[in-house]
């Protein structure tokens, strides 16, 4: 490991100092297992230990106590990075928690934080789920400069001292498996993004209720399933900013998530691409063509010499992104336009550059490449869906060049 940025301090080094030596000891391992654990017992197992590093229970952070502040967002990417390098599914697991709780967090929302400390404990990682896209509504959500959150069809209807939810959400990470849930919801369409409402749902609900989990070509660990709300009924103060925030409170936080998710995904995808250049130098250092290593072919060293340049570029500019949000004061707040441009712009870049050059590791190793016991594979599969999710490339352009001028889809 080798972080040469001036953007990584050593504090968030020895951070990943520590999520580097699990992967290695604890998932490079087992990694060709995981996609096929599909009653997951092996990945059960790495989220336990992870629970006893106090992984799942940092995502409780009260980001308003004092002396507290913000998470820095380079030191999430370091991690998802690491977290990449081995198996991406498991770092989103661990990630999805930080997600889940950030809008609690970032309102200081004590009741969601300590109920979710009382749900966990070091052996049992207690998991959140982010439930925000819709079956019905393509990437609508996602794209709140556009459609301001008019078509979330969740509905939140306040019922005295309660909050009666209705609805369905497809695909969220952990769904089906989490212990809490942050719910996007609508409380009046009309209102647009001052309807908008992100309420908590604990699982053990009653109406709450899931359907069955999605196969996937690959990243077995991060569980997927659709979600059913029918009549649930939580307490006022489970919205993530309180009952009676100003309207329009609850949509800055969900703008926070999509552009925080952008730039992690960012990193994930680098992460994926880290996995395979480690796979393809030893491959290509150990097989013996004509004579001498692969990689001292002088074909194979510029191919060698692309991909490598295209993983640190990828890692260059999503650690400056991640240090401009860690930043509002200068670069303006993360819930921005500006903010999210360039989570865009990272993320479409680094999984164009994870798409490309881990095809050129591939056809390196040729029909290695192509086999699992080799690994390489694997992160061909996952960082495709890095791609696809959060709206996929097309959205993620439209936000890229929202930054720069008023482009309107409508």
């Amino acid at each position: 490991m080798d972080y040469l940025s001036p953007l990584v301090q050593d504090e968030q080094k020895m951070i990943a100092e520590v999520i580097h030596r699990f992967v290695d000891q604890e998932i490079m391992p087992v990694r060709d297992q995981i996609d096929d654990d599909v009653d997951h017992v092996l990945i059960n197992s790495l989220l336990s230990k992870l629970s006893a590093l106090g992984v799942f229970r940092a995502a409780a952070r009260d980001e308003t106590a004092e002396g507290a502040g913000p998470m820095n967002m380079v030191t999430s990417c370091v991690v998802i990075e690491e977290f990449a390098r081995g198996d991406v599914g498991i770092g989103i697991v661990a990630g999805i928690n930080g997600w889940a709780m950030a809008a609690a967090s970032t309102s200081g929302n004590k009741e969601i934080l300590d109920l979710f400390l009382k749900m966990s404990d070091e052996k049992s990682p207690c998991l959140g789920c982010f439930a925000m896209t819709e079956p019905a509504s393509g990437c609508d959500v996602e794209n709140l400069p556009e459609m301001h959150g008019r078509t979330i069809a969740t509905r939140a209807v306040r019922d005295g001292d309660s909050w009666v939810i209705n609805g369905a959400k497809r695909f969220p990470s952990s769904a089906g498996v989490a212990s809490i849930y942050c719910v996007v919801c609508q409380t009046d369409p009309a209102q647009g993004e001052k309807g908008v409402a992100l309420i908590y749902v604990p699982a053990d609900v009653e109406g709450l209720s899931f359907g069955k989990f999605e196969k996937k070509a690959g990243m077995q660990a991060d569980r997927n399933c659709d979600i059913y709300f029918d009549n649930v009924r939580v307490p006022l103060s489970y919205r993530a900013s309180g009952p009676d925030s100003p309207p329009g409170t609850d949509a800055i936080l969900l703008a926070r998530n999509l552009t925080v998710g952008r730039v992690v995904s960012a990193a994930a995808a680098v992460g994926c691409a880290r996995g395979v250049w480690e796979e393809v130098l030893r491959y290509t250092g150990e097989r013996v063509v004509a004579g001498k290593p692969i990689r001292e072919h002088s074909i194979a060293a510029g191919i060698l010499a692309e991909i490598i340049t295209g993983i640190e570029t990828a890692r260059a500019y999503t650690l400056q992104v991640a240090q401009m949000m860690s930043q509002p004061e200068i670069y303006g707040e993360v819930h921005g336009a500006a903010a999210l441009s360039r989570a865009s712009m990272a993320k479409n870049y680094a999984c164009d550059v994870a798409n490309k050059q881990i095809g050129k590791a591939m056809e390196l190793m040729a029909s290695y490449g192509y086999i699992r016991d080799y690994h390489v594979e694997k992160y061909w599969r996952d960082v495709k869906e890095v791609q696809l999710w959060l709206g996929g490339k097309q959205l993620g352009q439209f936000d890229a060049v929202r930054g720069y001028y008023p482009y309107k889809e409508t």
